[in-house]
C-alpha cells in the first residue's frame, strides 16, 4: 500500500512539474513574440499576408455563423419575451448578447478552427522538416519571423471580424424577429439604441483583442514545439485547437466578471 501511494504521489508530482514547465515555456514564448513585434526589422509584408489569412479568408465562415446565431437569438428571444409581453426589447436582447458575449467568443472559436489550426499545422510542418533550424542557421530569429506577424495579425483581425459578426448577427435577428415573426421594427432598433452603451462595446472589443492574442499565441507555440513526424504535427494541431478553445472560454469568464 505504501509503495502504491508513493508511486501515485510521484506521478502526480511529475505531472505538476511538467505542467509548470510547460506554462513557463509558453510565457517565455509569448514574451519573445511580443518583443519580436516591437523590435526591428519590421516585416510589414508578412503582417499583411497574415491579416489576409486570418481575417479576409475567415469572412465566409464568420458571416455564416453570425447570421444563423442572430436568427436563433431572434427566434428564441421573441418567444421567450412574448411570455412577459416584452417583445419590444428584442433588439436589446439580440444586440447585447452578441456584442458582450456571443460575438467575441464565437468569432474567436471560428478563427481558432480555421486559421489557428492552420497556423499550428504549418509551423509544425516547418519544425519537422527542419526549416525552423535552417532559419536559425541563417541567423534569422524564427519566433520573430514566424510567430510575431501572426500574433499581431490576429490581434488586428479578430476584433474586426467580431464587429462584422455583431452587425450580421443583429440583422439576422431582425430578419427572424421582425420580418418573420412580426415584431415592431422601430422598437427593435430603438431599444437597441437605448440599452447598448459604450461599456458594452468596449467589453466586446477587449475580449476580441485578448482572444486574438490567445489563439495565435497558443497555436504558434504548439506548432513551434511539435513532435517528430506526421503524428507529432497532428497532435500539436489538436492540442492547439483544444487549448485555445478552452482558454477562450476561461478568459471570457474572467473578463466578464471584471467588467460586468
Amino acid at each position: 500500500m505504501a509503495a502504491f501511494l508513493f508511486t501515485f504521489l510521484t506521478y502526480i508530482g511529475n505531472q505538476v512539474l511538467k505542467c509548470l514547465a510547460e506554462m513557463g515555456r509558453m510565457a517565455i514564448f509569448l514574451l519573445a513574440t511580443l518583443w519580436g513585434i516591437v523590435s526591428p526589422p519590421f516585416r510589414f509584408r508578412q503582417l499583411l499576408t497574415q491579416i489576409q489569412f486570418v481575417g479576409t479568408k475567415s469572412l465566409s465562415i464568420i458571416v455564416l455563423t453570425a447570421a444563423f446565431t442572430g436568427m436563433v437569438l431572434g427566434l428564441q428571444g421573441y418567444y421567450t419575451l412574448r411570455k412577459f409581453g416584452s417583445e419590444s426589447v428584442l433588439g436589446s436582447l439580440v444586440a447585447l448578447s452578441l456584442i458582450r458575449e456571443l460575438g467575441p467568443v464565437l468569432a474567436a472559436l471560428m478563427v481558432t478552427a480555421r486559421a489557428g489550426s492552420a497556423m499550428a499545422a504549418e509551423i509544425g510542418a516547418m519544425r519537422i522538416s527542419e526549416q525552423i533550424d535552417a532559419l536559425e542557421v541563417m541567423a534569422v530569429n524564427p519566433i520573430k519571423y514566424l510567430a510575431s506577424p501572426r500574433l499581431l495579425a490576429a490581434i488586428i483581425a479578430v476584433p474586426l471580424l467580431t464587429g462584422l459578426f455583431d452587425v450580421v448577427g443583429i440583422y439576422g435577428g431582425y430578419l427572424v424577429g421582425v420580418k418573420l415573426l412580426g415584431a415592431n421594427p422601430g422598437a427593435y432598433f430603438s431599444s437597441m439604441e437605448y440599452d447598448v452603451v459604450l461599456k458594452d462595446i468596449s467589453t466586446g472589443v477587449i475580449k476580441a483583442l485578448s482572444f486574438g492574442g490567445i489563439v495565435s499565441w497558443v497555436c504558434c507555440y504548439k506548432g513551434f514545439y511539435a513532435g517528430h513526424g506526421a503524428e507529432g504535427v497532428g497532435r500539436a494541431t489538436t492540442e492547439a485547437v483544444v487549448l485555445s478553445s478552452v482558454l477562450i472560454l476561461v478568459w471570457d469568464y474572467f473578463i466578464t466578471s471584471l467588467m460586468i
